[in-house]
């Protein structure tokens, strides 16, 4: 396996400080909940809600539809849910990569019917992909080429997670 660092730990800084000051002024005056896709988002949450200098919360939702592989199962299971009801609360989902939208639409319409006052996504990592399903993201921290990448919270079959930086992995020549 070979890794090849696609940005940096201090890009990934700059840009999490520049989402949370953005997140900040949109939501001023209001108690957002941030919620974070695990396990994946957990770096990026952490980063994220001490950026964000708004007074809100966090919960987690447990999401998987990758099951060990480099490409999605096509099928999106909810393995944790929230602890607390968004009926009327201001919900920021968090996710560490938009890649085929699948999950991210999957759970859209999931907590949609919820009856959040609103609901927006922020994606730290956009993949390049002419396939991926039209889901809106609000806030959206760097378009990266169509690899697979890990780091900053992503993993390969649980690996390579505790990177400070993103790094794309190449599985040929192990």
């Amino acid at each position: 396996m070979k890794l090849t660092t696609l940005i940096s730990a201090e890009e990934l800084a700059r840009r999490v400080a520049e989402l949370g000051t953005e997140i900040s002024a949109k939501f001023e005056g209001k108690r957002p909940l941030l919620v974070s896709i695990l396990k994946g988002g957990f770096i990026f949450h952490a980063d994220l809600t001490r950026a964000v200098t708004i007074p809100h919360e966090v919960d987690f939702m447990g999401v998987s539809s990758y099951m060990g592989g480099t490409e999605s199962s096509g099928t999106v299971r909810i393995l944790n849910d929230l602890s607390q009801s968004i009926k009327g609360r201001h919900v920021i989902l968090i996710e560490d990569i938009f890649d085929t939208g699948l999950t991210l639409g999957y759970l859209r319409n999931h907590l949609l019917l919820r009856s959040p006052a609103s609901f927006s996504i922020c994606t730290l990592l956009r993949k390049d992909r002419t396939d991926a399903a039209d889901v809106p993201l609000e806030y959206v921290g760097f378009d990266i080429p169509d690899e697979f990448v890990v780091g900053y919270g992503l993993d390969y079959d649980e690996l390579y997670r505790n990177l400070p930086e993103i790094a794309v992995l190449e599985l040929s020549g192990d």
